[in-house]
């Protein structure tokens, strides 16, 4: 019996650091600026660092370091790209036979560049990542206390059967939506209750529930009477707001040492989050289980952004209980 299984991406990013970008400022740019090269040129890169990201393989990393015993669902190709995330999962003592493997699309690739001040540019080729198929999941053999389902690539096919299959067989369910499935779960909201744990971020739930982002209160009562259990809406540098229906937890986050990079902070979250969930006594968390897991996930955030890459600073299980330096965070508790 497995503790937890991923389902969701995996890819291979490499790192490109300490590029001189010019910064320039034009409306067709989403945020208003941008960054861009000499026409034609060629660019020395400074520094190069490759390592493996998506859903599926860092929630997974962090459920392993935590001591639980843990499989990944996810989809690569036969290249060596897709060998290297597999021997990255196998380093992390995660099980692989549910790995699927696709003859005929590349593993999902990005490039990363990195600024001095932590932010990125990320080129996305999606390959195979986002092709994960039902048809290739050995459904028998999935025996598990939970599922954390990641990004499908809109595969609605999948994420129902995962449903499906969940219930009948009284498997937790936590998810961490991306995109295409979020457009699911907004035409579809009656979806949401198979979620024990539904973890989103601020503009997603306003996304999903169709309210203005600032108007948490409401956004949370709408999203508690569909999720059966908790929802989670993380904040960025703001924190995070938790509710279980009846209280609303709000989190400021652990002060960073250096922020690096904030690749795999989303994921780092709500792994770690689910990862103190999973250490509860009880089937139904109590308040100090929320809290506990609250300080377990921004602490699993805030030490990836000190470091380059989804992986590298995830936090093992002894790191995150001796370091006197998780020991406090400052979370309030209010009443709906």
């Amino acid at each position: 019996m497995l503790d937890v299984i991923t389902i969701g991406t995996a890819t291979r990013d490499g790192f490109f650091e300490g590029i001189d970008f010019v910064k320039i400022k034009d409306v067709r740019f989403r945020v208003g600026e941008g960054i861009c090269l000499p026409f034609g040129s060629k660019i020395e890169v400074p520094k190069v660092l490759f390592t493996t990201g998506g859903v599926g393989t860092n929630a997974a990393a962090t459920f392993s370091r935590q001591g639980f015993k843990t499989a990944a669902i996810c989809r690569v190709g036969k290249d060596v790209s897709g060998e290297e995330i597999i021997r990255g999962l196998v380093r992390e003592e995660i099980a692989v036979k549910f790995v699927q493997k696709d003859s005929d699309t590349p593993t999902a690739y990005s490039v990363i560049f990195l600024t001095q001040s932590g932010e990125r540019t990320i080129i996305s080729y999606k390959g195979t990542g986002e092709e994960l198929t039902e048809k290739e999941i050995p459904w028998p053999e999935l025996k598990a206390k939970w599922f954390y389902v990641g990004s499908l690539g809109g595969n609605k096919k999948l994420l129902q059967a995962l449903f499906l299959f969940a219930k009948k067989n009284k498997i937790k369910m936590a998810g961490n939506p991306g995109s295409r499935e979020l457009d699911i779960l907004r035409v579809k909201p009656e979806l949401l209750d198979n979620y024990n744990v539904l973890i989103v971020n601020q503009e997603e739930a306003s996304y999903l529930t169709g309210i203005s982002y600032q108007k948490e209160k409401e956004i949370f009562q709408k999203l508690d009477g569909r999720v059966k259990g908790i929802v989670v809406m993380t904040k960025g540098p703001k924190g995070v707001a938790v509710s279980d229906g009846q209280t609303i937890w709000r989190a400021e986050i652990f002060k960073e040492k250096k922020i690096v990079d904030r690749t795999g902070a989303g994921d780092a979250f709500g792994s770690g989050f689910v990862s103190g969930l999973l250490k509860a006594k009880s089937s139904k968390p109590k308040a100090e289980d929320i809290e506990y897991a609250i300080r377990l996930g921004s602490a699993n955030a805030t030490s990836v952004v000190e470091h380059v890459g989804a992986k590298e600073g995830i936090i093992a299980k002894n790191d995150f209980e001796k370091s006197s330096r998780w020991k406090k965070l400052k979370i309030t508790r209010y009443g709906q």
